[in-house]
């Protein structure tokens, strides 16, 4: 639940910056980049420290080799993709890019939440929920990689 918090806060308060005078982020599409950004380092941290790192590890559905490397591999994508979405010029790329990563890291998801497994402790996201969220994820990279 914390990326959606931070997507909808992120794009927020990046609105209210823009409605405030900051002509960089006037405009949804604009404020969206920013609280898609903010989700994705939020995420992509994630991949790197502390017990959570463990518990992505687990996520790897067990038929994929070398699942340290693949989380490694996804956090710095994400990363990446975090501040593609900052530039104006490449923002549109690393949305369809994190767009597509989406696509490729959910059927870890789909593997956890069959498999029971927990992440910081608590079971993972229910998998219905997780697709709702996944969507809305999705939808947001994609309205970034063709909006205007």
């Amino acid at each position: 639940m914390a990326p959606l918090i931070a997507l909808v806060a992120g794009t927020g308060l990046a609105r209210l910056v823009g409605l405030a005078g900051f002509s960089a982020l006037d405009g949804w599409h604009p404020a969206l980049r920013v609280g898609l950004a903010l989700m994705f380092v939020m995420t992509g941290m994630v991949h790197f420290v502390g017990p959570r790192r463990r518990d992505l590890i687990a996520m790897v559905p067990p038929r994929l080799p070398r699942p340290e490397l693949l989380v490694t591999v996804t956090g710095v994508l994400e990363l990446a993709g975090a501040v593609g979405l900052l530039v104006p010029a490449t923002a549109r790329w690393a949305a369809a890019g994190l767009a597509l990563l989406l696509l490729a890291m959910f059927p870890a998801n789909v593997s956890a939440a069959r498999r029971r497994l927990t992440l910081a402790g608590r079971p993972v996201t229910p998998l219905g929920v997780r697709t709702a969220l996944q969507l809305v994820f999705l939808a947001a990279t994609v309205a970034v990689a063709v909006g205007p």
